[in-house]
Formats: structure tokens, C-alpha cells, sequence
């Protein structure tokens, strides 16, 4: 029998706000334990909620930027459930009226992957399970932190289509800088919603959910394996259970946490604290406004007017981290193609060799930009340039200044590069007889050594002229 994939996707991304969702405590990530923690989002009786206006601005932008309709009336619900990591006992969410709806996003291929809704809430706390002491603690700095659940339709069909529509909703979120979208921190988050059915079929197979993925690696493999898992079940004549499971990543398998809850579970309840929202004409006119140039905008532009190729632009408009250094690069040094060759070259052999993520990178464009300045200028050799990018890199050094500090520069008297290229000549005999007996390649040799030998300060352009002039 043949199966095809059915996947939809709820993504929870953290809002870039400095404060929560309905009170004054701090969204900094990393803080000690219940340090960000106030009597609203704690849940204590007899607190009102009050509603964070850049919340909503935030829900507007993102979704402008993913073609959905604006709900110009809008409201929270009250949904239900009992966790320890929920202090109230309820979740403040939206179910009824949305604040966005009827979006999509483009893939590469055409295809239009359709957003359902696109809505606000308030984040959960974190548990936290000691296994030595056999207990489990709750940290409530995250409870309260704003939320948006962007929920698409059944669309996807693989996990190679799921990370496409992932990368390109982190890059939206990005720029119009809803979310910084750190998976590593948490503040973006995909539940991954599957089921399988024969090739052709009209009706969906039962669905199953996986929570809380946060790596495109832990979604890709939780996606195969729950795809493998129920075709098994399947074809054995079992029943697909509707319910939530659990990926374990360093496993490599899913187990069931508990069946899977419809809306009508949660009992959900209009908000009574907090006031419907009315988005006027003014309102959403002035969010428009400020609305930046959007991912598949900037790629048509860098190729159309930059000419940079295809798969260049793809990798540094994915990200607003390298777009952001791309074109401050670029207006320092004067030249956008060789801002995109050091940021897909030089750069990128860093990141992937020191595992640091572009949103964690140290280097700025002006100090890229300058040593590319003063390769153009002549200042400093290719292979210098290179050193001193590396310790921008780690170090977050002064281009100019390490060069000056350290005497990196191009060395201009030929008469110092003649002596050191002649001590050369004199130490490699055997390559300077290959060389006059007719064998060219030998003197590719003699320049690298000269070029070693002067640390790589004088322009390979005279080293090849001075060896020519002794040897010829």
C-alpha cells in the first residue's frame, strides 16, 4: 500500500517584547529561577490582567507579512486545564476571533502552505524534573511571556517541506523583528500534528501530535519516525490512537504522553477581565507603514540588482542576522559581490567549524567591510586579510588596529622582499634546477615558500615578479 504524509503545524514563537503579555515582569531570557515574577502572572486572586498594546502591534506585523486578514474585532478566551506549570489554572488565549486569519506562506517550489490563524497568548512556566531528588520544580519566569500560535492548515507533505516553511517563517519573523526565534532558547517552537493515508484518499487519517520541537534536526527526525510508525501500526491492522507524544531526540523515538484534547475539552470562555480589541483604520494603516522589505523581496532584489547568485542570496537572506551584516559589508567596502563571497567563504568555514549560529556571531559589517577596504587598497595581503578576519571572529578585535599592532601590513620595500626571496632560493636548490630544467611547477613552490617566508605580507603579484627576475 502506498501512504502519503498529512502534516499541520502549530508554532509557538516568543514575542521580542521587553515586557510580559499582561504585566510589567521582565521576558529576559536566562534569569534566576521566579525572578521574573509579579502577582498578575502568578495567578494570586484579585489580579487584572492589562493588556501589552506592542503585543498586538507585534500580531498585526506578523500577519501582514504572512498574507493574512486582519481581524479588526478582536478577543481573548479563556482555555481551561489544569498543570502545575499554569498558576491560574487557564490559559489566556484566543479561540473564537483570531487577531489573523486565511494567510500563507510560498514555498521555493509554488506551493502555497495556508494559515489558519494566527493568534495571541500567554506562555506556561517550565518544569523542571530532579531526577536525584525525585521531585519536579517550576520556574515561572517564562509564565506570561507573549506568545503568538501561528497554526497552518494540513499542507505539508514532508519534513522537507515542513523545514522549508519553518526557515522561511523564522526569516519573516526576523525581519519585521517580532521574534529574535533563538530554537536553542526556546522562543521558537513547533508542535508537529501527522497522520498518514493511502495515496489518493479524500479523508484524513487519524492524527497524532508531537510537542515542543525546537531544533529543524529534532523535526525532521520526529517527522520521519512518526511517519514510520504509524504506516507499521497500519499495515500490522492496528488502530491509530488520537493523542500527544513525546520526542525523544537523543532516542530517536516518540511515546505517548496523553490522548489528544479538541477545543471542547479546554472549555473555553470569553475573557471577562480583558476588553474585546477594536483595530481601526489609523491603527493598522501606521503598522503597514513601518512594514520592512520581506525575505523573498530582498533575495529578487540582491539577484535582480546586485547580481549575486541564487543560492548565495538564499542562504544570507534566510537569515536577518547575515542580511544585516551583509549590507552594512557592503556600504563600507564598496562592493556587494565581495561582501557575499566573505560572508558564504571566510564566514561561514567559522561558523560551521566553532558551531556559532549567525545570531551569535561577534563580527559587525563595518569590521568585515574594512578588511575587505584594505585587501582592495593593498594594505594587506589575501592570506593576511584571512588572519585578521579569524581573530575578528573570536576576538571581536580592531581591524586596522591589529594590523598596525602586530606589523601585518603589506610589506612595499622590494629590496626587503628581494633578500628574503634570494635566502629562499638559496635553501631550496633542488626546485630552482627542476625550475631552470623546464619543469614550471617548481616555481609554484618557491612562491609559496617566499610567500611563507614573508608571512604572507608581500602581494603574491611581486613575489612572482622578483623570482622570475633571479631565475630568469
Amino acid at each position: 500500500m502506498d501512504f502519503e504524509t498529512v502534516i499541520g503545524l502549530e508554532v509557538h514563537t516568543e514575542l521580542a517584547t521587553d515586557h510580559k503579555i499582561f504585566c510589567g515582569c521582565s521576558t529576559k531570557f536566562g534569569g534566576e529561577p521566579n525572578t521574573h515574577v509579579c502577582e498578575i502572572c502568578s495567578g494570586m486572586p484579585g489580579t487584572l490582567p492589562v493588556l501589552n498594546k506592542q503585543v498586538v502591534e507585534f500580531a498585526m506585523r506578523a500577519g501582514l507579512a504572512t498574507n493574512c486578514t486582519i481581524t479588526r474585532y478582536n478577543k481573548f478566551d479563556r482555555k481551561n486545564y489544569f498543570y502545575p506549570d499554569l498558576p491560574k489554572a487557564y490559559q489566556i488565549s484566543q479561540l473564537y476571533l483570531p487577531i489573523c486569519q486565511n494567510g500563507y506562506i510560498e514555498l521555493d517550489s509554488g506551493k502555497k502552505i495556508r494559515i489558519k490563524e494566527i493568534h495571541m497568548e500567554e506562555d506556561a512556566g517550565k518544569l523542571i524534573h530532579d531526577e536525584w531528588e525525585g521531585c519536579t520544580l517550576v520556574d515561572y519566569n517564562r509564565c506570561g511571556v507573549p506568545l503568538l500560535e501561528i497554526v497552518s492548515e494540513p499542507d505539508l507533505s514532508s519534513a522537507a517541506e515542513v523545514q522549508e516553511y519553518l526557515e522561511k517563517l523564522r526569516a519573516i519573523l526576523q525581519y519585521t523583528k517580532v521574534s529574535d526565534c533563538k530554537m536553542q532558547e526556546g522562543s521558537l517552537r513547533a508542535d508537529v500534528n501527522l497522520s498518514v493515508r493511502e495515496r489518493g484518499a479524500k479523508e484524513y487519517g487519524v492524527r497524532t501530535e508531537m510537542k515542543n520541537l525546537n531544533s529543524f534536526k529534532a523535526i525532521t527526525r520526529a517527522i520521519e519516525s512518526e511517519r514510520e510508525r504509524q504506516i507499521d501500526a497500519i499495515e500490522s491492522g492496528e488502530k491509530i490512537v488520537q493523542e500527544t507524544r513525546r520526542w525523544d531526540d537523543s532516542k530517536g523515538i516518540s511515546y505517548a504522553m496523553r490522548s489528544k484534547e479538541d477545543a471542547q475539552d479546554y472549555k473555553y470562555f470569553p475573557e471577562p477581565d480583558i476588553p474585546p480589541i477594536e483595530i481601526s483604520d489609523e491603527w493598522l494603516s501606521s503598522i503597514e507603514e513601518t512594514m520592512p522589505e520581506l525575505p523573498d523581496a530582498k533575495k529578487a532584489r540582491y539577484i535582480n540588482e546586485l547580481g549575486l547568485p541564487e543560492y548565495d542570496t538564499g542562504i544570507i537572506t534566510g537569515s536577518i542576522y547575515l542580511v544585516d551584516l551583509f549590507e552594512e559589508t557592503a556600504e563600507v567596502c564598496g562592493s556587494p559581490t565581495e561582501a557575499a563571497k566573505w560572508i558564504m567563504g571566510d564566514l561561514m568555514k567559522l561558523l560551521n567549524e566553532s558551531g556559532t549560529l549567525p545570531e551569535d556571531m561577534k563580527v559587525s559589517g563595518n569590521a568585515l567591510g574594512t578588511i575587505i577596504k584594505m585587501l582592495a587598497e593593498q594594505k594587506i595581503s589575501r592570506a593576511t586579510a584571512r588572519k585578521v578576519f579569524e581573530k575578528v571572529f573570536t576576538d571581536n578585535v580592531d581591524p586596522e588596529s591589529y594590523v598596525k599592532e602586530n606589523n601585518l601590513g603589506v610589506m612595499t620595500d622590494t629590496g626587503a622582499i628581494r633578500s628574503v626571496i634570494e635566502k629562499v632560493i638559496s635553501e631550496n636548490t633542488k626546485s630552482v634546477e627542476e625550475y631552470k630544467s623546464g619543469k614550471e611547477k617548481a616555481i609554484q613552490y618557491l612562491i609559496g615558500q617566499s610567500m611563507r617566508a614573508l608571512r604572507g605580507q608581500a602581494p603574491a603579484a611581486e613575489v612572482t615578479k622578483i623570482l622570475h627576475e633571479i631565475l630568469d
